[in-house]
């Protein structure tokens, strides 16, 4: 029970996990990675300065449902875009959220970027992950792939960012120049979404940071995750009523995978609750080594 207890506090409020039985170790360029089960949960863990911290968890006996609030809150984006044809995630981590929009979208193109080999490794062996003739992986550095899909012309429908060290997400990832040139890369009727805490000390400056480059935004939380997901579009923000005629659309199918959309729209706020006055972060201005701290 105490183990099952630690396991669930770990997924809902991100905290340092070191539980469970090691079943596979490995030291890559970027991280030590570590792969653990404990009480039917297998997980994906990257040790960090501040303790060990899962990636991405998958439930042994019902492998489709998305174990972290934050998996689930990111399919939040349909909503916004209920169709999408081209999809970009940054982030591998065991591959649950490509997987589960290959088996919604079999016909969309989706292009994962992912700058750790051993992290793909460790989702084909481990987490039952699998490319398809539309479901591919770039061994990229986001930074990299963003500035040569700009310059091929790429565009896509939906583009989640998801990538983290373990700390939190990699300072190149967090500035303005970055998410300028992926909004270039969002089609007219695009939607992103990003993954954040709600309890950095970061959050000031990352929320003026988006504000800056997409204008207004959807700040989506939720009760019981220390995670923000930030939903941005390149359309103007639709009303709460369009939100919630779309979730009833996505209801059932999301069902399935554990997510309960139709409880989503009244969670997606367009209130700054931020410090306006906050200098957003740049690639000259981005201390993060100094500010982040809360997770």
């Amino acid at each position: 029970m105490r183990t099952f207890l630690l396991a669930l506090l770990c997924a809902v409020f991100l905290l340092p996990c070191a539980y469970g039985k090691d079943i596979h170790k490995e030291k890559s360029l970027y991280r030590n990675i570590l792969v653990k089960e404990s009480n039917g949960l297998r997980c994906l863990v990257f040790t960090v300065k501040r303790g060990d911290r899962n990636q991405t968890c998958m439930d042994l006996s019902d492998p489709k449902r998305l174990v972290f609030p934050y998996v689930r809150m990111s399919f939040g984006g349909l909503l916004l875009n209920d169709n999408p044809s081209s999809i970009l995630i940054v982030g591998l981590g065991g591959g649950s959220i490509p997987v589960t929009l290959t088996a919604m979208f079999p016909a969309a193109e989706i292009t994962i970027v992912e700058i750790d080999p051993a992290v793909l490794r460790v989702a084909e062996r481990f987490f039952d992950f699998k490319e398809t003739q539309n479901m591919k992986v770039e061994l990229v550095d986001a930074r990299v792939f963003a500035k040569r899909a700009g310059l091929k012309g790429k565009t896509y429908d939906f583009i989640i960012l998801d990538a983290f060290t373990g700390d939190y997400i990699p300072e190149h990832l967090m500035t303005a120049e970055f998410l300028s040139e992926t909004q270039a890369l969002l089609t007219d009727d695009g939607v992103l979404v990003a993954n954040t805490f709600s309890t950095s000390k970061l959050y000031d400056h990352e929320s003026v940071t988006y504000q800056q480059v997409f204008g207004d935004y959807l700040n989506f939380k939720m009760a019981n995750t220390g995670n923000r997901v930030i939903i941005a579009s390149q359309q103007p923000l639709p009303s709460k009523f369009y939100l919630r005629s779309k979730a009833k659309q996505f209801a059932a199918m999301l069902d399935n995978y554990g997510v309960d959309i139709m409880t989503y729209p009244n969670r997606m706020s367009r209130k700054k609750d931020w410090d306006a006055s906050s200098k957003p972060l740049t690639d000259q201005f981005n201390p993060a080594n100094l500010l982040q701290g809360g997770s």
